[in-house]
Order: structure tokens, then C-alpha cells, then sequence
């Protein structure tokens, strides 16, 4: 499994430079090999940009799994008020990500790797497009921990592919008290809006 993105990468890097293009603008970002969505914006990520609802002017917010960093970087040019974590095991990953904040001149961008993220923190926001293929053990385990560090009145808003159980994981999650409502399905895609029940 260490060619997949959610490891560090073994495979050669190969730099591409890709417009993200949103309602609200376009930026560009460099993307690399061993890191999801080489060479584009997969579509799954682009619907959640998209139909997410706006995010708050301030507060702490947390791309989970975030790649080369669209979603940060939509999150952090929305709200230049807000501090925005961008977390990935990824070693590449977080590299991009930096420079792709950089590059777009967005200073309310904190690149870290998940265990660098101080305990005590609390998002308002978390927006991701998680990891499925990590298996469902793993996900789960990933998802209760980041969930359950949502501020009170947080949300998140994550998109998953409906072949790869959606459905089933929106179930899951309510059951471990994350209810959630579906924003956008299209593209194979459902976009969830989550809360602490």
C-alpha cells in the first residue's frame, strides 16, 4: 500500500501546475505524484467546493486529508479571517500544500501532519474529502477523532463517492451522534452536512 496517497509517496515526483476555477475566483496549484488528484481537481472535491455552504468570516477550520490543498486554500481565501488547519500524513501532501498557501498569498494556513495538531484544538468548520480507501476500520477511526474535536456549534461538510458507501457511512456516523443531511448528490458524489447530535 505505500504507493497509495494516504502514505508517504515512493514514487517519483512530477510537479503540475492546474487552475482550480470557483464562482468566487481561480487559483493555481501545483499537484505531484504520490498525492491525490494528480494533475486536476477530482470532482468529488470540486462538488464540495462548490455546494458547501459559506463558512463563517472567523473561527478555526480543518481540511482533513488535504492533498495539494484546494480545499484549504478555498477555505482560507473565503474567510482571510479564519485560521485554517490543513492536515495530511502525507510528507508531499503537506509540502503542496505550503506552497500552494504561498503561492496564492494566504498567510491563515497551518500545514501539519495529524499528531502536530495541539490537543486542545477545536474546529468550527471542517470540511474533507476523506480518504475511503483506507478501509472502513480505518476511516472510522479517523472520522470519530476529527469529529469529535467540532467546537460545539461546528459542522463538517465531507464528500463521498455514493459506490464506495455513502449511504452507509452517513448512517454510521449518525449512529455514533453525527447526524447528517445530504447538501448535493451529482457525479456519483453525496455531500454531507454533519453535527454533533
Amino acid at each position: 500500500m505505500s504507493g497509495h496517497y494516504f502514505h508517504d509517496p515512493t514514487v517519483a515526483s512530477d510537479r503540475q501546475e492546474i487552475r482550480l476555477a470557483l464562482p468566487d475566483g481561480v487559483v493555481t496549484l501545483q499537484t505531484d505524484r504520490g498525492v491525490f488528484s494528480h494533475g486536476h481537481v477530482d470532482a468529488g472535491t470540486k462538488l464540495l467546493l462548490l455546494k458547501a455552504p459559506p463558512p463563517p468570516a472567523q473561527g478555526t477550520f480543518l481540511d482533513l486529508g488535504c492533498g495539494a490543498g484546494p480545499i484549504a486554500v478555498t477555505l482560507a481565501r473565503r474567510s482571510p479571517d479564519a485560521h485554517v488547519w490543513a492536515v495530511d500524513v502525507n510528507d508531499r501532501a503537506r509540502e503542496l500544500t505550503t506552497a500552494n498557501a504561498r503561492s496564492n498569498g494566504l498567510g491563515n494556513v497551518t500545514v501539519a501532519s495529524p499528531d502536530e495538531v495541539p490537543d486542545d484544538v477545536r474546529f468550527d468548520v471542517i470540511w474533507s474529502n476523506p480518504p475511503i480507501r483506507i478501509g472502513k476500520t480505518a476511516l472510522h477511526d479517523l472520522l470519530l477523532r476529527w469529529l469529535d474535536r467540532l467546537a460545539p456549534d461546528g459542522v463538517a461538510v465531507l464528500v463521498v463517492n455514493k459506490n464506495l458507501g455513502a449511504d452507509s457511512l452517513a448512517a454510521w456516523m449518525a449512529a455514533q451522534g453525527y447526524p447528517s443531511t445530504r447538501l448535493a448528490s451529482a457525479q456519483g458524489f453525496r455531500v454531507l452536512h454533519v453535527t454533533r447530535g
